[in-house]
């Protein structure tokens, strides 16, 4: 593979008068954006430290649509980057530069609710939370419930493979999405995956969730639903460390207990959060944990007794358990909320994710506070515990000099971390522009290069989302010259795998 592999469609400038003549008889002309002011909301996604204004942004109605984009992107040779609610936080849906971005907001009916085998078929704009709306009157909902649930997109979540504080017992996207219906480049509409407990043939659902608008572009998704529990609840437990509330992380999966969730927040997190919900949280605690229980009244009983077991045994200082719902949902909120309350105390806040092995909580939690003086900035953690998922959130000012640079050097360290400790360089926010140098550090050339094999099957052009997820030879040689080669290993009294 050369440099040139990824974004084959850069080798001149684009005909977007031809394309847009093409598309004039099938897209309405409110569909179609090309003025500086409507594209200009469309710059970047959640992750604003990266921004590309589109040149054209198109918003089709219609499967139909989507096909007629997606020939005209391959006969004009144009790049087409796709966009869900662009709550994304690694830049994938950034657009690129000479190419479209293909927003699917529009596509957002729910067109089937099927009681008897307990699924939702939705097209890919439906709103995650909005699909355990319209299942609510049947006593089902959606598990998967990233905290951007109110706002993202069921095709977002599909295309970085979201997760959310009950992935723990329930899943990720990838094991509650039943089937989905993709449009190819060549404009092929294909299903991969099936209604049915099983589909013959290579398991191509799996490869193509996590994806990033990589592989087709996503018109239609069947979702398991599952019965609402009877009865839930939530410990908060509070520690006076973070090395006892990651042991009693540990301690709890090693009972042979899987909770509902199982997050976790460090002292800076919560005295963020607190003023912001007010959800009672101990001030004085260095970590809470929030731990839940779900099922029959008898089962959540049991558990939760349980869990008390395990967290007084491992050091807890408080234990609150919640008695109502409405207090279940508040001790949440300030979860679910941390990125909002990020925002009040800092003029920019940068969220990572990479995921590590749970036995290594506490080290790697401490090895970010050494961090937080080496880089001269402040980091909330909050995250998903019971996976070892974590959001570390890094505090700069970007109106200051150099710390938009060292926020991220300071989230790239973070992220070869894990990788030393056995992790992984994302959990469930996805590749996108900005790990794709860390793609570097935890996959060998020829794992990359089988990557860029799988794209090829499905997009032998290079136009779908070029330039990111999969780094060039030439990048890996660079950043493999600069951060491994030729450096030190970082913190090296953990361990290496």
């Amino acid at each position: 593979m050369n440099d040139s592999t990824i974004g084959l469609a850069q080798a001149s400038a684009p005909d977007f008068a031809g394309f847009l003549a093409r598309l004039k008889p099938v897209i309405p002309a409110h569909c179609i954006l090309s003025k500086v002011e409507d594209t200009r909301p469309y710059e970047c996604d959640g992750l604003s430290l990266y921004r590309s204004l589109p040149p054209v942004v198109v918003l089709p109605e219609t499967e139909e649509q989507v096909i007629a984009v997606l020939l005209a992107c391959k006969a004009f040779n144009i790049p087409i980057v796709a966009r869900g609610a662009g709550t994304g936080l690694s830049g994938g849906a950034t657009p690129h530069a000479q190419g479209i971005l293909l927003g699917l907001a529009k596509l957002n009916r729910i067109k089937k609710i099927d009681l008897e085998s307990a699924t939702a078929t939705v097209e890919p704009g439906v709103r995650n939370l909005a699909i355990s709306e319209a299942a609510d009157a049947y006593g089902l909902y959606y598990a998967p419930d990233p905290s951007s649930q109110i706002a993202c997109s069921i095709g977002g979540n599909i295309a970085e493979n979201s997760g959310g504080v009950h992935c723990l017992k329930y899943g990720l996207t990838i094991h509650n999405v039943l089937r989905v219906r993709v449009i190819t480049i060549d404009g092929e509409v294909i299903e991969l995956g099936s209604e049915a407990p099983d589909s013959p043939g290579l398991d191509l659902l799996a490869a193509f969730i996590g994806s990033e608008g990589m592989l087709g572009i996503v018109t239609e998704v069947t979702v398991r639903l599952i019965p609402k529990p009877v009865c839930v609840q939530v410990i908060m437990a509070s520690f006076a460390s973070v090395e006892a509330a990651s042991m009693a992380v540990t301690n709890i999966i090693a009972g042979g207990i899987i909770p509902a969730g199982l997050e976790m927040m460090d002292k800076r997190a919560v005295h963020m959060v607190e003023p912001f919900v007010k959800a009672g949280y101990d001030l004085d605690a260095e970590a809470i944990l929030l731990c839940e229980s779900d099922g029959t009244l008898e089962e959540v009983a049991d558990e939760i007794a349980r869990m008390e077991e395990v967290f007084r045994q491992a050091g807890a200082t408080r234990l609150q358990v919640s008695h109502s719902e409405a207090e279940r949902l508040l001790f949440w909120a300030g979860r679910k909320n941390a990125f909002p309350a990020a925002g009040r105390i800092s003029p920019d806040y940068y969220c990572m994710d990479g995921t590590i092995p749970r036995r290594h909580l506490g080290r790697v939690l401490s090895a970010i506070e050494q961090m937080e003086d080496e880089y001269g900035l402040r980091c909330a953690n909050v995250f998903h515990a019971g996976d070892g998922n974590l959001h570390p959130l890094i505090m700069f000012d970007s109106n200051q000099p150099n710390e938009v640079e060292r926020a991220e050097k300071f989230g790239a360290a973070i992220l070869e971390l894990c990788v030393q400790v056995g992790g992984t360089v994302t959990g469930e926010h996805g590749v996108g522009i900005e790990k794709i140098n860390q793609m570097c550090i935890q996959f060998t050339r020829e794992e990359l290069d089988f990557f860029e094999a799988v794209k090829r099957g499905f997009d032998p052009y290079g136009l779908l989302n070029p330039e990111k997820v999969i780094p060039t030879l030439a990048r890996c040689a660079e950043y493999g010259k600069m951060h491994v080669h030729n450096g030190e290993i970082r913190f090296p009294d953990l361990p290496r795998f």
